[in-house]
């Protein structure tokens, strides 16, 4: 039997998560601002209101 909507939506938010938690290790492994655009664009295409930095007061 197949998954039920409920289910595939938890598995979505589970597998986002997961690509997240590793995107956010490589953005702070990264040394050069290129890659760490590169790695944040991906990101948003994942998740579109991510942030990987805080965001500073102004």
């Amino acid at each position: 039997m197949g998954r039920v909507e409920r289910d595939r939506e938890i598995a979505r938010r589970r597998s986002r998560r997961a690509k997240l938690k590793k995107l956010r290790a490589k953005y702070q492994a990264a040394t050069t601002q290129a890659d760490k655009d590169a790695i944040f664009a991906k990101a948003q295409k994942v998740s579109p209101f991510v942030e990987f930095e805080p965001a500073t007061a102004s």
